[in-house]
């Protein structure tokens, strides 16, 4: 069993916790796992991407290419379109219907594409829409939307529920565990 998964988004969003998270879950299911640095512009703002691989044999390279994701983690809608040639055929997406506007779009050079979410289910892939922004305002700070992510990913991904939780404590500063308890509870709820 091999498994590929990639965690985009947008710089500043949280997905280096996430893919460390699914990391230490994979880890406690005794896989072999390899999970990439984020690549892109991880300053606040810019495209990032990173990759999970994991198997019951050597994972040699966490690179992940094109038409070869299991599972896309995506904490944008425009990041998702952007990705979503990476991902096989009968792949899950589970993207937060976010939207940030990339710099062109931010000075005017090009405009952000409408209706990015009928587009995607257009294409007939398994996706699931999450409005993680809402449930981590719910949850206490919008900071935690990467975890309401992983809550909802939680439920497509075959680990269970304590593995989540052992990685949340183990990945997650003391002092914002509550909050992020909380976030993967609210994220967990999205089937």
């Amino acid at each position: 069993m091999n498994k590929s998964v990639m965690i985009v988004g947008v710089g500043g969003q949280g997905s280096l916790l996430a893919s460390k998270m699914l990391g230490h879950v994979v880890m406690q299911a005794g896989y072999d796992v390899k999970v990439s640095e984020v690549h892109g512009m991880s300053q606040r703002g810019g495209s990032v991407v990173t990759y999970v691989k994991y198997s019951d044999e050597k994972v040699w390279s966490p690179v992940v290419n094109e038409g070869e994701a299991d599972l896309i983690i995506s904490f944008e809608l425009l990041e998702a379109a952007r990705w979503i040639s990476f991902l096989k055929k009968d792949g899950a997406v589970v993207v937060n219907n976010q939207e940030i506007a990339p710099m062109p779009v931010i000075n005017g050079t090009a405009v952000y594409p409408e209706n990015i979410a009928g587009k995607l289910s257009d294409l007939s892939v398994n996706i699931k829409l999450v409005d993680a922004l809402k449930l981590a305002e719910e949850a206490g700070s919008a900071k935690a939307t990467n975890v309401v992510l992983m809550g909802a990913v939680s439920n497509v991904l075959d680990f269970p529920e304590e593995m989540w939780q052992k990685a949340i404590d183990e990945c997650v500063p003391s002092k914002f565990l509550e909050l992020n308890r909380k976030a993967f509870a609210l994220g967990r709820q999205c089937r």
